[in-house]
């Protein structure tokens, strides 16, 4: 560790917390040679998932495209920020959990409708719709009967 001030290497921890839910350490750090102070962050690295996308093609899992889309199903809903914080943390923590490298599109829509349905049945819906890619009323109508039938 260099300090960000003056490069000097004999660097002191004056102060360590946790922070994003025990997932990362905030480390207040002073240079011995300049008195400068500065905060470094320790994180877990988790490996890369894979997504298999429906046409069979792979890209990166990628957390802001989650929450983008969560974003479009929850417009003009009582879902707050802090919400969808959490159910995107939820997903993430449930898809490191199954211990494999790749993971399905079709997963990780069916994790997020699990915990948004409790939210929000219209951003439910929203999601549904995009995600079960509904091409006529009936295959809409059977989504409906489903939530229905999980009250």
């Amino acid at each position: 560790m260099q300090c960000t001030h003056c490069g000097g290497s004999d660097i002191k921890v004056i102060e360590s917390r946790d922070v994003a839910d025990n997932q990362a350490i905030r480390r207040r750090r002073e240079c011995n040679g300049c008195q400068r102070r500065f905060t470094t962050y320790e994180r877990i690295e988790r490996p890369q998932l894979i997504v298999i996308k429906h046409d069979k093609t792979r890209q990166l899992f990628n957390r802001e495209k989650l929450m983008g889309g969560l974003y479009r199903a929850t417009e003009k809903t009582s879902v707050t920020s802090m919400q969808l914080e959490q159910l995107a943390s939820d997903v993430e923590d449930a898809l490191y959990a199954c211990g494999e490298s790749e993971v399905s599109s079709s997963k990780i829509g069916d994790l997020v409708m699990e915990r948004l349905a409790p939210l929000s049945e219209v951003a439910y819906v929203r999601f549904a719709c995009v995600y079960r890619r509904f091409t006529d009323i009936d295959s809409f109508e059977k989504e409906l009967g489903r939530l229905r039938g999980q009250k």
